[in-house]
């Protein structure tokens, strides 16, 4: 039974957080923890302006994130630990080998697809890994029980 879910990215400021509130919001009245995390967290900083613009146009506010470094013990702490990136999938477990078995790419029910990052592009990019995140986190709630 998944009890807790960490979502994992670069910096923990653009496609964690946003997935982290989609999920949040997909699981509302589930008894299912979900936080973020990064492997290279721009640590305190919030949520990025045009991540937190595109989520709010789709209904969703997500004003209290402060990113986050992933590290040994919340990766441990996590039943499920989802990836936008093979690489980052790589990093976690070289940060704690023991779960191996519970890390897997927020796109692998849609043919193993990576989450590219939007940092720094335009609003546009945003809009489409937005869309993207949404159609990975649909797919994973049949297995979140």
């Amino acid at each position: 039974m998944i009890k807790s879910i960490l979502v994992v990215c670069e910096g923990n400021i653009c496609r964690s957080p946003v997935a982290e509130a989609l999920l949040a919001k997909a699981l509302e009245g589930r008894d299912v923890e979900v936080g973020s995390a990064g492997i290279r967290a721009l640590v305190g900083h919030g949520i990025e302006k045009t991540a937190q613009e595109v989520l709010r146009e789709n209904g969703i506010e997500f004003t209290t994130h402060q990113a986050r470094q992933a590290d040994a013990e919340m990766l441990r702490k996590a039943d499920l630990i989802l990836t936008m990136e093979e690489f980052h999938s790589r990093s976690v477990e070289s940060i704690a080998p023991e779960v191996r078995g519970k890390v897997f790419l927020i796109g692998k029910w849609l043919s193993n697809q990576e989450v590219p990052d939007p940092y720094r592009l335009s609003k546009e990019m945003f809009q489409n890994v937005h869309i993207l995140l949404t159609r990975c986190v649909n797919s994973w709630l049949p297995y979140i029980k």
